[in-house]
C-alpha cells in the first residue's frame, strides 16, 4: 500500500500559511487521504483544524484570487470553499462528540486532533496528512488505518459497540465500504453490528436510503446483500427481500433460493453496466414470489402472478424506501411487470403480433427489460442456459426487424377516443373503450397499419357491426 501524498497544488500551501498564520494546526483528513492512498480520485477534501474551522477557510478565501467565497454553515460550524484547482473543501474545527441513546445526533464541542479522529466512523477514513510548515504532507495514522488498507479490512478506531451504538448508520456504511472495496469487515466489528442492528431504527429513512443505494451501485452488489442479511440488518431495512430467503421442500419438489437467485440476477445487471434503476429492477422482479407461492402435486412449486402482485407492490415499496415516485418508479414498475414477457416468448415460436405487443408495451425501456431478462438466466445447466440466450437473440433480432418496419415503440395509435366519440356522437362510455381497444389490436395483430384511412376504415366497420351510424359531423375517411 503506497503512502498517500498531497498532489502539487497550491490550494494546500495557501491553506498551510493561512492556519500558520492564526496559529490553529490544520490537516487534511478522512476519504480524501483514503482515495489517495487507494489511487481512486475523489472529489471531497475535509480539512480539520485545532481551532476555528470557519475562521481558517475565511483566512485561506483570502488569500485566493478574487477573494474566494466562503459559505458558512453556523449550525454545523462548517465552512465550504469553493477552489478552481481543487473543488470544494470544506472546513471544520477539531472536535469531540458525546451522544444520546435516542439520537444520533451528537452533542460537539471543541477538541484534539485525537479527538477528532476517534469519532471517525472507520480507521480508513481516520488518516490525515499535515498541512503545517514543520511536517507539512506528514502523514497522521493514529489507529492504523494504512494497515488496513493494506489487508482490505473495515475496522473501528474505538470498540466496535461504542461507535455503532452511537451512530447506528456507522453499520450501514462499514457494509457499504466493504461493498464498494472489496474489503471484509473485521470479526469484532461485524459481531457488533449484529448485536447492535436494533439501534438501526432510530436513524431516518432517507439516510437509510442514500446508504443502500450506494450498496447497489457497488461493482458486486450482492456481497452488501449478503452483509445486511447475515447481519439481520435487512430484515429490518427492507423486510420483503429479507423474506426471499428460503427453500421449501415437498417430496422431490423443491425450488430455487429466490433470495440467491434475485442477488444473481442483480450482478448479472451490474456486470451488464446497467444503471441504479435497473438494479432495483433486478432486486424487485421476484419480490412477490413469497406471496405468490403455492404447491401443486403435478407440477411442485408455483408463483403463478408474481410479476403482476411484484408491479402492484413497487410504488408502496419506493414511498417506503424515500425513493423517488416519478419516472424511475414507473420504469422500475413496467420491467417488474414485463420480464417474464420476453422469457415467454424465447420459449415459443416467436410471432409479429407478440413482438408488437412487447414494443407497445415496454416502450423505450425495451434495451432494459432485454438486459434484465438476460441477466435472469441463472440456471447451472450450462447448455440449457446456452439455449436460453440463443433464443433471446432470435427474440431481440426479431424486436429489431419488427420496430424497423412498423415503428412501435412508443406508438400512440391514431384513432383514439375523442376520434371515436366524434365519429359516432357518442360520451365517455364502455363501448367507447371496447371500440378502441378492437382497432389497437387490429393494429397490434397486423390487421391494419397505424395509418389514418385503414385504421378509420376498420373503426367505421366495428361500429356499424354495433349498430352504430357515422354522425353527421363525423371525421371524413381521407381526414
Amino acid at each position: 500500500m503506497t503512502t498517500p501524498t498531497l498532489p502539487n497544488l497550491p490550494i494546500f500551501r495557501t491553506i498551510a500559511e493561512a492556519a500558520h498564520e492564526l496559529g490553529q494546526p490544520a490537516y487534511v483528513i478522512g476519504g480524501y487521504v483514503r482515495d489517495l492512498a487507494l489511487g481512486r480520485p475523489s472529489k471531497d477534501i475535509d480539512v480539520v483544524t485545532v481551532g476555528d474551522g470557519i475562521q481558517l477557510a475565511q483566512a485561506v478565501g483570502r488569500r485566493l484570487p478574487g477573494r474566494g467565497r466562503v459559505t458558512v454553515f453556523k449550525n454545523f460550524g462548517t465552512a465550504m470553499l469553493p477552489t478552481q484547482e481543487a473543488g470544494e473543501i470544506e472546513f471544520v474545527g477539531a472536535r469531540k462528540e458525546s451522544y444520546r441513546a435516542e439520537s444520533r445526533k451528537p452533542e460537539v464541542e471543541a477538541g484534539t486532533l485525537e479527538d477528532d479522529l476517534a469519532r471517525r466512523d472507520f480507521t480508513i477514513n481516520a488518516l490525515g496528512l499535515s498541512l503545517n510548515a514543520e511536517d507539512f504532507g506528514a502523514l497522521v495514522d493514529r489507529y492504523g488505518g494504512m494497515q488496513d488498507l493494506a489487508t482490505k479490512t473495515i475496522r473501528t478506531p474505538l470498540g466496535p459497540d461504542i461507535t455503532f451504538s452511537d451512530d447506528p448508520l456507522r453499520m450501514l456504511r462499514a457494509i457499504r465500504f466493504a461493498s464498494q472495496l472489496g474489503f471484509d469487515i473485521e470479526p469484532d466489528t461485524y459481531d457488533a453490528i449484529a448485536r447492535n442492528k436494533e439501534r438501526i431504527k432510530i436513524v431516518s429513512q432517507e439516510r437509510i436510503t442514500i446508504e443502500l443505494n450506494k450498496i447497489v451501485e457497488s461493482p458486486v452488489p450482492s456481497y452488501g446483500f449478503k452483509l445486511l442479511f447475515q447481519t439481520g440488518l435487512l430484515a429490518l431495512i427492507f423486510p420483503k427481500m429479507a423474506q426471499l430467503y428460503g427453500v421449501d421442500k415437498v417430496g422431490s419438489h423443491a425450488h430455487k433460493d429466490n433470495f440467491y437467485h434475485t442477488l444473481q440476477v442483480l450482478d448479472n445487471v451490474a456486470a451488464a453496466g446497467g444503471d441504479l434503476w435497473l438494479r432495483w429492477a433486478a432486486i424487485l422482479h421476484d419480490i412477490a414470489k413469497p406471496a405468490t407461492k403455492r404447491y401443486d402435486p403435478r407440477v411442485g412449486w408455483t408463483f403463478h402472478g408474481h410479476e403482476d402482485k411484484g408491479a402492484r407492490w413497487v410504488p408502496q415499496i419506493f414511498t417506503d424506501l424515500k425513493l423517488p415516485l416519478g419516472e424511475e418508479m414507473r420504469m422500475v414498475q413496467k420491467l417488474v411487470r414485463l420480464h417474464l414477457r420476453p422469457i415467454v416468448l424465447a420459449q415459443d415460436i416467436v410471432t409479429d403480433s407478440a413482438v408488437r405487443r412487447l414494443l407497445f408495451e415496454a416502450g423505450d425501456d425495451i434495451d432494459r427489460l432485454m438486459v434484465l431478462c438476460r441477466a435472469d438466466i441463472t440456471s447451472k445447466d450450462h447448455q440449457r442456459k446456452a439455449r436460453y440466450l440463443r433464443n433471446f437473440d432470435k427474440v431481440e433480432e426479431k424486436l429489431r426487424e419488427i420496430e424497423a418496419k412498423d415503428h412501435l415503440r412508443n406508438f400512440k395509435p391514431v384513432i383514439t377516443g375523442e376520434v371515436i366519440m366524434a365519429t359516432f356522437g357518442l360520451q365517455p362510455s364502455r363501448q367507447v373503450g371496447e371500440l378502441k381497444e378492437a382497432v389497437l389490436e387490429a393494429i397490434l395483430e397486423g390487421e391494419v397499419p397505424n395509418e389514418w384511412g385503414p385504421a378509420y376504415a376498420l373503426l367505421l366497420r366495428r361500429g356499424a357491426a354495433l349498430g352504430l351510424a357515422p354522425a353527421a359531423d363525423a371525421p371524413t375517411q381521407s381526414a
